[in-house]
């Protein structure tokens, strides 16, 4: 496994700026092939909808996901904010899947800033426009809390959101990605499929799924507390 996000070809121009056809792009193309292909079949099959469906059948394993994720948002956001429940719900399916790439041996996108950024970023935006939506003129007096002075630090915790928020996502899996890569540089061939396999279920399974759950949760909670009604 290559933990290094290696070039393959050029794409095409954009104002004299080169875009590259990189690992990531491609994996990333791969998590989101997966999703819309998994989406696209549930439609399909939900056609045939039943009001008791079979207990392993793909209709009660999407309701029970839905379910879950609903109760999840309604509990972390308040119902005021349960509306977005469906929207993190695609955020932790594509952090989630993007970190299991490794089992298939993809580069993770998310052990690319670019990504996890990208990711921080549409929190940050999410939180603020929402909270700008719903609170108005209360919005901008909040930075003058508890008294003028805090303005500025106020205003860096809230640029340091999407900032922890994305290197905590991205060192995670770096780290993961660059631990296996150098396992698989050791070990002779013969030795490169017991040897990591409980590897791979730790950097891959239990902490990509680990880091999922936290994205998640904590953009929930941060919106709850930035956007979400006073107690």
């Amino acid at each position: 496994m290559n933990f290094t996000n290696r070039i393959y070809a050029p794409l095409f121009h954009i104002g004299g700026v080169t875009i590259y056809l990189t690992k990531t792009v491609v994996s990333t193309w791969f998590v989101m092939a997966a999703l819309i292909i998994f989406a696209v079949v549930v439609r399909i099959k939900l056609r045939k909808f039943v009001d008791a469906p079979k207990a392993k059948s793909l209709q009660n394993v999407a309701e029970t996901m839905v379910e879950m994720m609903a109760n999840f948002a309604r509990d972390t956001m308040g119902t005021e904010l349960e509306f977005l429940g469906p929207y993190f719900f695609g955020v932790f399916a594509f952090i989630l899947i993007s970190n299991l790439t490794g089992l298939l041996g993809f580069r993770p996108p998310t052990a690319d800033l670019a990504v996890t950024l990208g990711l921080g970023l549409n929190t940050f935006f999410l939180i603020h426009g929402l909270s700008i939506v719903r609170k108005k003129r209360k919005y901008l007096k909040e930075y003058l809390e508890p008294i003028p002075v805090f303005l500025p630090i106020n205003i860096i915790s809230e640029v340091a959101l999407p900032v922890s928020l994305s290197f905590r996502l991205f060192g995670n899996l770096l780290g993961g990605t660059i631990i296996m890569g150098l396992i698989y540089g050791l070990f002779p061939v013969f030795l490169r499929v017991a040897i990591p396999a409980p590897l791979h279920a730790y950097f891959d399974v239990f902490v990509g799924g680990l880091q999922a759950f936290v994205f998640t949760i904590l953009s929930m909670s941060f919106l709850r507390q930035k956007a979400g009604n006073e107690e």
